[in-house]
């Protein structure tokens, strides 16, 4: 196509291509939020329609603040999904960015690069596990976990060929991939995509004696869990129930596949939410906040037993490890390290479930978390959806999942005054209800 077409002609080709996705002046000015509105128009106009955002169009971030196209500041209630758990834009993570991507971005796996190698041996010795398998993405990481564990189970565990099964708990949600999708019982993630994965099986979260049924199969050779359930609405087991967890995979000679990529890396209070009971998976995923939300980044953590048992050309990725990611990924942990966000998670969220909890029950029904990983159940006789209408319009931004349930889940750099003046937002909007 560049054969064809002289540089005068690309350029005048990219000029009318900006000329006409520029937004109207008169969408810009004139009446109140219509430069929001224009952004919002345009992203209907030219993406796909996968998601439902709440009305807010956003150009900056600090912090635990968040500021829309017209200026107007909010605290970040959501940090995208935990993986903000640093704070947008930390300066020790964008200092590691910005110099990295001026020295080396991308290699690819086809050669050694300088800093993989000393990324590997800081997240592992972090962790406490002998491999990392470096990956991008939250979901790219529990794909690598479930291939990981089928390996182990037909090398290891003599299962016979095409034949393993994988065990995950109802009302788990780990992405939208078709791997991903076979493991959920949620319409909205898998109606309409099939067929879906083989060997995939279904127990009630917080069960053991399901459990302990379940992995009576020989054929079975991993469980995978959250520890607790987010995108099922902020979900605590029972005490000791991750204890049983790993109980009854070592007696079953089943791995357990720890999910920790929104429960992890400080977010409840502990550096891993499986920290409280003090157990350890066999594989564990970690992402989002590995990067500090500037760069994708994942990791499944294994030792030699499990890893080991893939081989050369048997997984990959292009971005994966790359050196970019490898260096921010650095930084964004000794940020969790260096500035103590675990301990400050734990007390800030005691503060807030403490406040939530004062919330008139006819509104607020349950309130429940660990750390600054929670939510509240909003009764049904109100909309979850407008209450988060009312919370954006008083400066707070969160959003509802499965109806009646909001996650209040701030980036864990959160001060103590930061967090009363939020409480102070999140009651006048309750109780304006």
């Amino acid at each position: 196509m560049f054969s064809k077409l002289s540089t005068r002609g690309i350029a005048s080709r990219l000029a009318s291509v900006a000329q006409r996705t520029q937004p109207k002046e008169s969408a810009a000015v004139g009446t109140e939020n219509s430069r929001s509105e224009a952004v919002f128009a345009r992203e209907q106009k030219y993406g796909a329609h996968n998601y439902h955002p709440l009305p807010v169009a956003l150009s900056r971030g600090e912090g635990v603040h968040v500021w829309d196209v017209e200026g107007k500041r909010y605290f970040d209630y959501l940090s995208a999904y935990s993986a903000v758990n640093q704070g947008h834009c930390h300066p020790k993570i964008i200092k590691a960015l910005t110099e990295q991507s001026q020295k080396l971005a991308l290699t690819s796996r086809a050669f050694y690069s300088d800093i993989l190698g000393e990324y590997e041996e800081f997240i592992t010795k972090f962790f406490g596990y002998d491999k990392v398998l470096p990956m991008n993405t939250g979901v790219e990481g529990c794909e690598t976990a479930c291939k990981l564990a089928r390996k182990w189970g037909y090398v290891k565990k003599q299962i016979p060929e095409n034949k393993a099964k994988i065990i995950f708990a109802r009302n788990n949600f780990w992405g939208r991939t078709l791997a991903a999708i076979s493991a959920s019982n949620d319409p909205s993630s898998y109606a309409g995509f099939g067929p879906y994965m083989p060997g995939f099986e279904l127990i009630d979260y917080n069960n053991v004696a399901a459990l302990e049924q379940a992995l009576q199969d020989p054929t079975v050779c991993a469980f995978m869990v959250e520890p607790i359930q987010g995108e099922a609405g902020v979900v605590v087991p029972d005490e000791g129930y991750l204890r049983k967890v790993r109980e009854l995979c070592t007696k079953h000679n089943v791995l357990w596949i720890g999910d920790e990529v929104q429960t992890g890396l400080a977010r409840t209070g502990r550096m891993l939410a499986v920290d409280y009971e003090e157990v350890r998976p066999d594989i564990l995923i970690l992402g989002k906040a590995l990067s500090g939300g500037v760069y994708p980044v994942s990791a499944a953590l294994a030792n030699d037993e499990v890893m080991l048992c893939i081989k050369p050309g048997e997984h990959g990725s292009t971005y994966g490890g790359n050196p970019l990611g490898c260096r921010v990924a650095i930084a964004a942990l000794e940020v969790l390290q260096e500035e103590k966000l675990a301990e400050n998670a734990f007390k800030m969220g005691q503060l807030l479930r403490t406040e939530l909890s004062k919330l008139p029950k006819d509104v607020v029904t349950v309130v429940r978390g660990k750390g600054l990983l929670n939510a509240i159940v909003i009764n049904p006789k109100y909309d979850a959806w407008d209450v988060c209408l009312k919370l954006r319009d008083n400066g707070l931004l969160a959003k509802p999942t499965h109806g009646d349930i909001i996650r209040f889940a701030p980036p864990l750099v959160i001060s103590e005054a930061q967090m009363l003046e939020s409480i102070d937002i999140i009651k006048k909007t309750i109780l304006s209800m």
